[in-house]
């Protein structure tokens, strides 16, 4: 990967949550249309957009730093969550371990002292996973785990 690339994704990191324009005015790009073609051509596995059409790093991201010698492994990442959803992450395996059921996930946060139905837990799980925090591995069913150390996160509630 070319320096320009990886400079390129080290903004996302420090910049996230951003827009177009901030992006456009880093990169000197002419504006949201030439940063939506970069970002879809050389970094779409970099970032993703948040519900409120942010521009977010993926751990994908952070690895791809880490691996290039830019990113410290004791760099925390600010996060914010719903409170069900830090539940979600707090009853998932990290990183190094074995990956669990959407059932086996229910049953974690239903022992925790919440009572979400599947779909909930499913939902949160795919909102986690598009933002780069849980991983999915497919075998006989779909089963996740944290994608990143929980070390390195600091998980701020989001209000509701």
């Amino acid at each position: 990967m070319s320096d320009d690339a990886l400079d390129r994704i080290e903004d996302l990191v420090a910049l996230e949550p951003t827009k177009n324009a901030e992006l456009a005015d880093r990169w000197e790009l002419a504006g949201g249309s030439e940063v939506h073609a970069t970002l879809e051509g050389d970094l779409s596995e970099y970032y993703y957009r948040d519900e409120d059409s942010m521009i977010r790093a993926t751990a994908a991201a952070r690895e791809r730093l880490r691996d290039a010698g830019r990113l410290a492994e004791s760099d925390e990442r600010a996060v914010e969550v719903s409170a069900f959803e830090a539940a979600v992450i707090e009853a998932l395996p990290g990183p190094d371990e074995r990956t669990q059921s959407v059932v086996a996930t229910l049953q974690a946060v239903r022992e925790a002292g919440r009572d979400p139905s599947v779909d909930e837990v499913r939902s949160a799980l795919h909102r986690l996973e598009s933002r780069g925090l849980a991983r999915r591995e497919r075998r006989l069913v779909p089963t996740f785990g944290l994608a990143i150390d929980p070390a390195t996160l600091e998980i701020e509630i989001r209000e509701e």
